[in-house]
């Protein structure tokens, strides 16, 4: 793989460290979301922008509530 970005970089760590499933959509959801935090949190400069990023992340991990 090419070497990343630290910012690209820092939304793949975020990924790989959340709790991956085998088949678990909880778990592949609670990813995505991290992976979303650190992207808003890393690439994102605009306020809402960043803040609607977050609430997607929060919708994907209450979704199967």
């Amino acid at each position: 793989m090419a070497e990343l970005s630290p910012q690209a970089q820092a939304v793949l760590d975020a990924f790989l460290k959340a709790p991956m499933g085998q088949g678990h959509v909880d778990d592949d959801l609670i990813a995505i979301a991290a992976a979303l935090r650190a992207a808003a949190d890393q690439g994102v400069s605009n306020r809402v922008s960043r803040m609607e990023l977050h609430l997607i992340a929060d919708e994907l991990e209450g979704c199967n509530d």
